[in-house]
């Protein structure tokens, strides 16, 4: 019975057709891959504000702006 939970952050297009594009890709990797059954697998989508996540150290927003400044 596999539980697979996802992190991402709200912004962008996260509508509820995305979502549900996510949670039959996983679900497929994960029958096709390791042989799970897709009537017991579980995904939990979770959105994240963004000033809550975090890279490098710094908010994710921080962690942006610095990497388009050195490329």
């Amino acid at each position: 019975m596999p539980y697979v939970n996802v992190q991402i952050t709200r912004e962008g297009d996260t509508s509820a057709e995305r979502k549900a594009e996510v949670i039959q890709g996983i679900t497929r990797v994960l029958e096709d891959v390791l042989g799970k059954d897709p009537g017991t697998t579980f995904v939990v989508i979770e959105e994240v504000q963004l000033e809550n996540w975090g890279i490098g150290g710094m908010p994710v927003e921080a962690y942006r702006r610095q990497r388009i400044a050195t490329t």
